[in-house]
């Protein structure tokens, strides 16, 4: 966990600690139910998008999952010591999510086979394109103040279950509408170069520290305007 503003009371600190695990809850329980509904329409509808869809919320689950696990802690100096494996795990999470989208995007270009419609495909995306955002805001607001870079590194997991809602409504209904059936895999590409850049920087822990209102400490980084322990940065 990083260094978070030197005026940031214990109360408070339990506060928001209190309210990201919450969210995470949220974000674990939204996440197992979409990936079993994504997953049995692809199945139904022979949608490598859906499939896709599904098992990027496996991999939601398993980021969430380790936030979790982070502030499962009641100590803050426990959570402090799980904070670089937390966000090794996100890192990983990243890495599989652009893996597997960027090979799934592929084979849906170059395929011959043509997914059918799917009404419950489709609004489970616009379901999740009205939630996942709000997920997303309220646990990197959260993450900011309190200078954890596991819970911002998540909740931009999230963000981006976010853009693939987005590609996945955008290309169902096309291919729904038009038989464009290109448009969602091509989004995915791009999609999948945001999760490497993601994934690079919670491996390095950037993006994870809220400005402080105090200047930093004696000692701190120099030009480090949050005062942000080694190993983080305000970027992102």
């Amino acid at each position: 966990m990083t260094a978070a503003p030197l005026d940031l009371s214990p109360a408070r600190r339990d506060e928001l600690t209190r309210r990201i695990r919450l969210l995470v809850a949220a974000t674990i329980t939204y996440n197992a139910v979409e990936a079993v509904v994504a997953i049995t329409a692809g199945a139904l509808a022979s949608s490598t998008a859906l499939i896709g869809f599904g098992l990027d919320s496996v991999i939601e689950v398993a980021s969430a999952t380790a936030v979790a696990w982070q502030f499962s802690a009641r100590e803050h100096t426990v959570r402090e010591a799980r904070e670089k494996t937390t966000l090794r795990i996100i890192a990983v999470s990243f890495f599989a999510l652009a893996a597997y989208v960027a090979v799934d995007a592929v084979r849906a270009l170059t395929g011959t086979d043509e997914a059918e419609r799917s009404v419950p495909g489709i609004a489970l995306a616009a379901l999740s394109l009205a939630v996942m955002p709000f997920l997303s805001a309220a646990q990197r607001r959260a993450g900011r103040e309190l200078g954890s870079a596991s819970a911002v590194a998540d909740s931009k997991q999230t963000l981006l279950c976010t853009y693939l809602s987005a590609a996945l409504l955008v290309g169902l209904v096309l291919n729904a509408a038009l038989g464009w059936s290109w448009a969602d895999p091509a989004a995915a590409l791009v999609i999948a170069a945001a999760a490497v850049k993601e994934g690079r920087d919670a491996w390095q822990g950037r993006g994870c520290c809220a400005p402080a209102a105090m200047p930093p400490a004696v000692g701190a980084r120099a030009g480090d305007a949050c005062g942000c322990r080694p190993g983080c940065d305000c970027r992102g």
